[in-house]
């Protein structure tokens, strides 16, 4: 990885900007961040060594641009150009744009730009739902190749699942504030941004927990040297395919407690065993009935990323049906978020009969 920064200094224009990173640091050192100059690295893409090949080289990785600035920012006006021109000679090299200022795009791209360059990735950010709901209907409809989407510093949950959609985004990445004001970083935030990426097949890094990091109810103050480390070693980063999933740390709740959350549920305690049903369990015997529960985990579950998955479970039709909505079975996201079974991975023998079990105890207690 090599950063090119053109320029330095920025505006702050949205909720993600308070705690600015490049604002902290140049106070620390009495330098005012809110001015934008140019920087003595201005034209690093072309420079040279002694032997006159280019210092950079493609095995230096992924030339992340302008990271204590904004690449689109008004001020940079007059400069950028001059970056373009750079960026179209090195061919060679991948150039990584991240931009609040999405918005802006299309009056500041070269005339050659066509449909998009090869070599440049536009990750647009957006810190809450707000942003996400202006930012990305723009960002979707742009000429880029490469577009992902960055959520830092994460600010609230946010739904973009009708942007993963579009098929158009290459990447997702969530993580949290850092510094001595950093808001909280809560852990449901990213499971939900996962679970999504999850669904429609999109690769997602979690970054970095922030300072503040919520999770199981209790909150922790994470020192900076550990917070990428730490949201790398929960391994709910995810590559389709790569079974990411399976290293994550997890425990099944405790039946009793389970049951009782279920019952407190205005939408799974409405679930309920109707006569017609009662002796279509009869007629069958339970343990025809435990078969297919077996058959109906493993088709409609137990894959890494089922399809439809969230609309798989009908309501009706089944006695096995309404147990998977009572008890939570009925998708890979209620999995997690009631049986803490982590989306993304395939299903393994102790977690399908655990589901099993599950659902035939909810029918055992529905006969009572």
């Amino acid at each position: 990885m090599t950063i090119w920064n053109p320029w330095h200094g920025c505006l702050k224009i949205s909720p993600g900007c308070m705690n600015c990173y490049v604002y902290r640091r140049d106070e620390s050192i009495g330098k005012d961040a809110s001015i934008i100059t140019k920087t003595n690295d201005f034209s690093l893409p072309l420079k040279k060594n002694r032997e006159k090949k280019y210092k950079i080289t493609p095995e230096d990785g992924v030339v992340f641009t302008c990271m204590t600035s904004d690449f689109f920012i008004e001020e940079a006006d007059l400069w950028r150009q001059d970056c373009w021109d750079m960026i179209r000679v090195r061919q060679d090299l991948h150039f990584h744009i991240i931009t609040k200022r999405i918005h802006r795009f299309m009056e500041c791209v070269p005339f050659d730009w066509g449909d998009g360059w090869e070599n440049v990735t536009i990750s647009c950010t957006c810190e809450n739902q707000d942003r996400a709901d202006y930012r990305l209907p723009i960002f979707l409809k742009l000429p880029i190749k490469h577009k992902e989407i960055i959520s830092e510093p994460m600010l609230e949950e946010i739904n973009i699942e009708k942007y993963l959609g579009s098929g158009k985004i290459e990447h997702v990445t969530c993580g949290g504030e850092s510094g001595n004001n950093a808001r909280p970083l809560d852990f449901n935030w990213i499971k939900e941004v996962r679970r999504e990426c999850v669904r429609n097949q999109v690769p997602f890094t979690f970054k970095q927990t922030g300072a503040v990091f919520l999770m199981d109810k209790k909150t922790y103050h994470v020192d900076r040297k550990y917070q990428m480390s730490q949201a790398r070693q929960s391994g709910y980063s995810y590559v389709p395919g790569m079974g990411m999933a399976e290293n994550i740390s997890y425990q099944l709740p405790d039946r009793d407690a389970l049951f009782l959350r279920l019952s407190k549920s205005t939408f799974r305690s409405r679930f309920h065993l109707s006569e017609s049903d009662r002796k279509y369990i009869e007629d069958k015997g339970i343990e025809l009935i435990k078969s297919h529960a077996a058959d109906f985990v493993e088709k409609r579950l137990s894959s890494e990323n089922p399809e439809n998955d969230g609309k798989q479970t009908p309501m009706k039709g089944h006695p096995v049906f309404k147990a998977q909505h009572a008890t939570a079975c009925c998708c890979r996201s209620c999995l997690e978020k009631w049986h803490n079974i982590p989306a993304g991975k395939k299903l393994n023998k102790k977690e399908k009969e655990y589901i099993v079990d599950v659902l035939m105890e909810w029918i055992k207690r529905e006969g009572n």
